[in-house]
C-alpha cells in the first residue's frame, strides 16, 4: 500500500468516525470527495502546519462547504490538530462548525457554505496572488449542484479573462444534490464543453482515481494561458458500496442498518491503515 492510499483510506476512515460520533452529516458529498483531497495534500500543495502564515503557500478553499468532514478529516490526518477535534464535529462550541469556518478550524483558509461564494472568493485570492507576481497555486471544489448557481459562472468567466493559469477548480460530480438527481434539478448538460466554452484549460477524469486526478493536476500546470477545470466523476457516498447505493445519500440520519454498514466500513477501514500515522 503506497502512502498515498493510506492518506486516503485515513481521510475515509476519519470522515465516517466523525460523522458517525455525531450521529447524522453529510455523509455523500463528504466522501466523494476523499480522493482529491488526498492527491492535494498528500502530493500536490505546498501547504503545511508551518507554512499557515506564508504568503507563498498554496491555497484551497471548499466551496461545497458541506463536504466540511471530509476536509477536517485530511486536515486532522496532516498535523493541523489532534484527533480528538474531529469528535466534536457541530456540537454546541465546537472549532469544527458543520461547515467550515476561518476564524475558528485550523488550516481553513476560507469560510464557506453559501453555495458559489467560495468559488468567487477562490478566483479573487488567485487574482490576488497573480498581482503580486506569487508563485503559489489556488485550488477549489465545487459540486456539480451548486453550478445552478449564476455566481459561479460569472467567477468562471472572469478568471478565464484574467488568465488565471495557478487557478484550479475541481467539480464533484457526484449526479446528485440536496434535493435528488442533478440532472432531474437542472440538467447541467455538458461540464467539459461549458468550461472549455468559457476559456478554460479542461480535463475530465475518473474521482476515484488518484492516480488520474495527480496526472489531470499535473497536465494542466503545463500550460500558462488558462484557469484549469478538472471534473471528477464521482459517486456521492464514494468508498463505501453501501451508501454508495443509498437512494437519499445526501444527508444521513442513519438508521440501525445504516449504523451496522457504516460500522462494518469504519472496521474494514481500520484494518487497512494506522490511525496514528501522520502525514507531514
Amino acid at each position: 500500500m503506497s502512502e498515498l492510499e493510506r492518506f486516503r483510506d485515513q481521510i475515509r476512515l476519519w470522515t465516517l468516525k466523525q460523522l458517525y460520533a455525531l450521529g447524522f452529516g453529510h455523509y455523500g458529498g463528504s466522501l466523494s470527495i476523499v480522493e482529491v483531497l488526498a492527491v492535494l495534500y498528500g502530493k500536490i500543495m505546498n501547504i503545511s502546519p508551518q507554512q499557515m502564515h506564508d504568503e507563498r503557500r498554496d491555497r484551497f478553499i471548499l466551496s461545497k462547504g458541506h463536504g466540511g468532514p471530509a476536509l477536517y478529516a485530511t486536515l486532522a490526518v496532516k498535523g493541523f490538530f489532534s484527533y480528538d477535534l474531529l469528535y466534536t464535529l457541530n456540537q454546541t462550541g465546537t472549532r469544527l462548525p458543520s461547515h467550515p469556518d476561518r476564524n475558528l478550524t485550523p488550516g481553513v483558509e476560507m469560510t464557506t457554505g453559501s453555495l458559489g461564494q467560495g468559488l468567487s472568493v477562490a478566483v479573487g485570492v488567485a487574482l490576488s496572488q497573480k498581482l503580486s507576481d506569487l508563485p503559489s497555486y489556488t485550488y477549489t471544489i465545487v459540486g456539480d449542484g451548486e453550478l445552478n448557481e449564476g455566481q459561479c459562472w460569472e467567477a468562471i468567466q472572469f478568471a478565464a479573462h484574467h488568465k488565471l493559469h495557478r487557478l484550479f477548480v475541481f467539480v464533484d460530480d457526484n449526479k446528485k444534490q440536496l434535493d435528488g438527481w442533478t440532472k432531474e434539478i437542472c440538467d447541467p448538460i455538458d461540464f467539459v464543453e461549458k468550461f472549455r466554452s468559457f476559456g478554460f484549460w479542461m480535463r475530465r477524469v475518473n474521482g476515484a482515481s488518484l492516480e488520474e486526478i495527480e496526472a489531470a493536476i499535473q497536465a494542466g500546470k503545463q500550460q500558462t494561458e488558462k484557469p484549469v477545470a478538472i471534473i471528477l466523476d464521482t459517486i456521492k457516498g464514494q468508498g463505501v458500496p453501501y451508501l454508495e447505493q443509498k437512494e437519499d445519500n445526501h444527508h444521513i440520519r442513519p438508521s440501525d442498518e445504516d449504523r451496522q454498514a457504516i460500522e462494518e466500513a469504519i472496521y474494514e477501514l481500520e484494518q487497512k491503515c494506522s490511525t496514528e500515522d501522520v502525514i507531514r
